[in-house]
């Protein structure tokens, strides 16, 4: 693998990562971007309320040009669990490091349970519907990582540590620091 610059975090709705994006971002001395928060912003509104008020179509190519902005940046991304349903983000996360952060459906629900700002989950079962969504992106997860790490098997700390190991049993493919005193000597910082 050619050096990568980025390192994407794709995984199910309440598998961590935003909350594991942040702490990977903070140990590697880097930046961490949130493509649903950039869309938030950039829409004035949740990411739910883009869905119900714009419908899905318009989100997801939304959030396609979000995540092809962040092709210039560098650092930690956390994708929308359903970003990889778009060909074109598949496209794009071909050429880049992808973590897949995976969490059993019964652990998913329970973390995102009472979250209004995901529609996608609404269901008089939200046990089957997640198991629904997860059963049909897996096949996508799965193609696409690098590597997977389990959540719901580690505590964020433990799946960070993880991450930095394989990193650093894969040079090529880890992101650099911002660091500006590594930068000036060369160094990546773990």
């Amino acid at each position: 693998m050619s050096y990568q610059s980025l390192i994407y975090l794709v995984g199910p709705p309440g598998a961590g990562k935003t909350t594991i994006g942040r702490r990977l971002a903070s140990a590697l001395s880097t930046t961490f971007i949130d493509t649903d928060e950039r869309l938030a912003h950039s829409f004035g509104m949740p990411c739910g309320e883009i869905i119900r008020t714009r419908g899905l179509a318009e989100f997801r190519q939304a959030e396609a040009e979000v995540i092809r902005n962040t092709l210039a940046e560098t650092g930690i991304v956390s994708l929308g669990g359903g970003a990889v349903e778009t060909p074109a983000v598949r496209d794009m996360l071909r050429e880049h490091t992808v973590v897949w952060l995976d969490v059993s459906p019964a652990e998913g629900v329970r973390r995102t349970s009472g979250d209004t700002n995901r529609p996608l989950l609404a269901a008089d079962d939200p046990l089957a519907r997640y198991i629904a969504l997860r059963e049909s992106r897996t096949p996508l997860y799965s193609d696409l990582c690098d590597m997977r790490v389990r959540t719901d098997q580690c505590s964020p700390q433990q799946a960070v540590a993880k991450i930095l190991n394989w990193c650093e049993d894969h040079p090529d493919t880890h992101p650099p620091t911002t660091n500006p005193e590594a930068l000036e000597h060369g160094e990546t910082v773990f």
